[in-house]
């Protein structure tokens, strides 16, 4: 396949073709490690990501873009109940706002798994930090964030033979990174371990009601892709220097 041609099938897989809402939930656990220490069963976590695909507007033919917005919650490693608090500090969840995408035709990893088609993408990040350390102590470590994002989506290899502009499909995630600005460990070394699975759904009704409920309460508009591109993204790290600026 070209490049054209694996990134129609994975744009077919991540989200659809006719610009419909779609919906991927995950589910999994943070694992937490330092040296000289076990590893540690933090958190469980549960997201959804709701993304809508358009063409990429003056971009070369067959650029997409994704526009999405995705929301998060750090979990009772236990009860699975949705945390406000951890070790006394106040748990800052995950609303990025948006979290767009382009995609330009490139040779997407793919591996045949029979009656399974894996799309694998795996994305290092390195880049100034949005809390350069001498203005956050407590919460970053470094003035430079790195962390490694790995993505794998499944779709079934028949579906992918198809017109449909959406095929049904699963995924995995991992990510490392480090600690959380709101857990406080300044400069201890170590980091987070994030993993976890989900799924596309039918519609983001199919959502758990826990989940569409804290969504509801905090930020509604989380239910629906952004209706036009923005930029720059949110993340963990812009969303808590946004919570507490600088003085």
């Amino acid at each position: 396949m070209t490049p054209a041609e694996l990134l129609l099938a994975l744009a077919r897989t991540r989200a659809s073709l006719d610009g419909g809402e779609v919906t991927f939930w995950w589910t999994g656990d943070v694992h937490s490690w330092a040296p000289g220490e076990p590893y540690r069963h933090l958190f469980g976590f549960e997201g959804v990501n709701v993304a809508r695909l358009a063409a990429g507007e003056g971009e070369e033919e067959g650029t997409y873009r994704l526009l999405t917005r995705e929301a998060a919650f750090y979990l009772d490693p236990r009860s699975r109940e949705i945390l406000e608090t951890w070790e006394d500090k106040p748990v800052v969840h995950v609303w990025n706002d948006p979290a767009n995408q382009t995609w330009r035709p490139f040779p997407v990893p793919v591996t045949d798994l029979g009656d399974q088609v894996c799309f694998s993408l795996e994305i290092p990040l390195s880049y100034p930090s949005p809390l350069p350390v001498a203005q956050y102590p407590l919460n970053s470590a470094d003035d430079t964030y790195r962390a490694l994002e790995l993505f794998q989506f499944f779709a079934p290899a028949t579906a992918l033979t198809t017109e449909a502009p959406s095929v049904p499909a699963t995924m995995s995630w991992t990510r490392m990174s480090p600690w959380l600005p709101w857990m406080e460990q300044g400069a201890r070394p170590g980091g987070l371990t994030f993993h976890c699975r989900g799924r596309k759904l039918a519609s983001y009704e199919e959502a758990p009601e826990r989940t569409r409920a804290y969504i509801a309460a905090h930020h509604p508009e989380f239910a629906h892709a952004p209706e036009k591109w923005t930029e720059p993204n949110e993340t963990s790290w812009t969303y808590f220097r946004a919570l507490h600026p600088p003085r």
